[in-house]
């Protein structure tokens, strides 16, 4: 330590003169001054730093209130996104509702045009028949494109579908009030109850299971227990009921024990293969009422029910139709390839006419 320092306790300077000095005084006296000597290059580095925090501070100032602003909106929309896949789920739900509707709606339409052939409306003149009684409505474009879009198509689907069925609707009813007569002499209901039955041979050309070769199959077969109770499919009179003679008709002959029920002016219904027969000749039935039970007689290889209609033509041709068409109260697997056959008879030489002494 230099003289000078011990003399005064100042530090020695530096060489080259300092900027500023700067001077620390103690309150306890005992305690030497402190000194700090500041050159021109320490101001210029503690300007350019305090230069370097304030412009920290004003851009921190500047971004502060974007950086908050984006918090917030990334919040919000986070809770937009968890709120849009929530209605997308019910929109998805909604739309598996209207899925399931329409599908009702489609076999509704499908059985109330069995009702048209039924009650033999005019196809031309009927409003329900005739296709969507209006226009479709308009499908708008949405930002949930799949979803939303199929969504409103099944909407608008499921509506006409439903005009279309309050058209069929009262067409219906209101023929019923008209034609109550006809509407209870109409084979509507299936013979056979409940679901303890099947069919196992259906209307139409088939091979024989007897001869092998094809033939024409005037009605369906339902293969059920011996002893099934049979019931009138509506409202008619006994023409026949017993077996038909072989001399008299060797077709009619292998039905086995037979009843042939007349349907007012429109229809003649036979039920073959029974095993009791429950009524006789002239003896008035109601719709529902037992006629007979299941059974094997004839030429038949099972307990079963062949069961045939026979529509009556404007010449008295006694056609068979196929019975499935009738059967309202049962649903079929291929009820609409059975609406489409249905639209046209089959020729007069596909199928067996009736002997008198079935349809007197």
């Amino acid at each position: 330590m230099s003289e000078s320092k011990k003399k005064t306790g100042r530090p020695t300077r530096p060489e080259s003169p300092p900027l500023f000095e700067l001077q620390y005084h103690p309150g306890d006296i005992r305690k030497g001054v402190r000194y700090v000597f500041l050159s021109r290059r320490h101001v210029t580095w503690g300007i350019v730093a305090i230069g370097a925090w304030l412009l920290f501070l004003v851009v921190a100032a500047a971004v502060t209130p974007a950086a908050l602003a984006n918090a917030v909106a990334e919040r919000r929309y986070r809770a937009l996104v968890d709120t849009r896949a929530e209605l997308g789920h019910r929109l998805r739900d909604v739309v598996r509702e209207l899925t399931e509707l329409e599908a009702k709606s489609e076999a509704t339409r499908t059985e109330m045009a069995k009702i048209y052939i039924a009650y033999g409306f005019d196809h031309d003149q009927a409003v329900g028949q005739g296709g969507f009684p209006t226009p479709p409505e308009a499908v708008p474009e949405s930002i949930y494109a799949t979803t939303i879009k199929s969504g409103n198509e099944l909407r608008a689907r499921v509506g006409e579908q439903l005009d279309v069925l309050g058209a069929f609707m009262r067409e219906v009813q209101g023929f019923e009030e008209a034609h109550r007569e006809q509407v209870r002499s109409t084979p509507s209901i299936s013979p056979l109850r409940g679901e303890d039955f099947v069919l196992t041979s259906p209307f139409g050309n088939r091979r024989s299971p007897f001869t092998k070769e094809i033939d024409f199959h005037n009605g369906i077969d339902l293969a059920a227990a011996s002893g099934t109770p049979i019931y009138a499919p509506a409202d008619g009179v006994v023409t026949f009921a017993g077996r038909v003679p072989a001399r008299t008709n060797i077709s009619f002959w292998r039905y086995g024990n037979l009843v042939a029920l007349k349907h007012g002016e429109r229809f003649i219904t036979l039920f073959a293969h029974c095993d009791e027969v429950m009524v006789k000749e002239n003896q008035e039935v109601r719709q529902g009422d037992v006629i007979g039970t299941v059974g094997n007689t004839g030429w038949s290889t099972s307990p079963h029910l062949h069961y045939e209609v026979r529509r009556v033509e404007a010449d008295n041709r006694k056609v068979p139709r196929d019975p499935r068409i009738y059967i309202l109260d049962h649903r079929w697997r291929d009820e609409e390839q059975i609406l489409i056959r249905a639209r046209s008879a089959p020729n007069l030489s596909e199928y067996e006419p009736l002997p008198k002494i079935v349809s007197r």
